[in-house]
């Protein structure tokens, strides 16, 4: 749920990340997430070296797992949110953060044109009009052959994902399609995820509006309680997900940025 996307009216990250930043900080998915890249990162021996680009890095929170893991690498955040990136400063001051819209770049990017070697792209191509777009117009930043890892949701959208802003969910084809369209060479795509982080997505599907209406008016002490325990149980839950299933909601995907012309 982050937000270096192409503006939409009816997008307002300033106020999503003051409303749910902690508790996108606490989601089991998001952890699932990060944990998900981190050693994706550490398998592929990119950590060495390591000059990092988070695309839409939200309220901080995979910047500051980067920092703690591996101290001397490189980080930098771009975010359309001028909210998330104060956090962001906050949580991880050794990183560079910078409030920008990738369609209208400001000439304080330009340092970094060719610079990283790994980019991250977390749960960012659901929220925006034109994912080809997006992800070509993040390519100037990125070194030839540099590395992209990309998460994005599958299965079906629930009332609280459209509520948020969700444009669409993926499947394995349709990310590598937009990957390859966008001038990435694909490397491999997963479905993670099952069975718990299916089963914690169906729970939020079939809360639908309930849940749309205690993020609007906020939780009452019934819906705080149920939520806070859910977290928690599915954060051991999400231990036992298979890493790769034709059965996962949620999508991985690596690519390389294929050479410039």
């Amino acid at each position: 749920m982050n937000a270096a996307s192409e503006p939409n009216r009816s997008d307002d990250w300033n106020s999503h990340w003051e409303r749910f930043g902690r508790s996108a900080t606490e989601n089991p998915a998001q952890r699932y997430r990060h944990h998900l890249l981190l050693s994706l990162l550490q398998r592929r021996g990119r950590a060495n070296g390591l000059k990092l680009l988070d695309l839409g890095s939200g309220q901080g929170d995979f910047l500051a797992s980067a920092a703690e893991a591996w101290p001397q690498a490189e980080l930098v955040g771009i975010e359309l949110s001028e909210v998330g990136v104060l956090m962001t400063r906050h949580k991880v001051p050794q990183a560079r953060v910078f409030t920008v819209n990738l369609f209208a770049p400001p000439a304080e990017l330009a340092p970094l044109v060719g610079w990283a070697n790994v980019s991250i792209c977390s749960e960012v191509l659901e929220h925006v009009d034109d994912p080809v777009a997006f992800l070509q117009a993040s390519r100037p930043y990125l070194a030839n052959g540099a590395t992209l890892m990309v998460t994005v949701p599958g299965g079906p959208l629930s009332a609280f994902d459209r509520h948020i802003g969700h444009r669409q969910h993926f499947t394995r084809e349709s990310i590598a399609r937009i990957l390859e369209a966008a001038g990435f060479e694909v490397e491999q795509v997963t479905l993670a995820g099952f069975p718990f982080f299916n089963l914690y997505r169906a729970l939020i599907i079939a809360r639908g509006d309930h849940l749309v209406r205690d993020a609007t008016t906020g939780p009452g002490p019934a819906s705080f309680f149920f939520a806070r325990s859910m977290m928690a149980l599915f954060r051991f839950l999400f231990r036992a997900n298979r890493p790769d299933s034709r059965f996962g909601w949620q999508i991985v995907a690596v690519a390389r940025k294929s050479s410039d012309s």
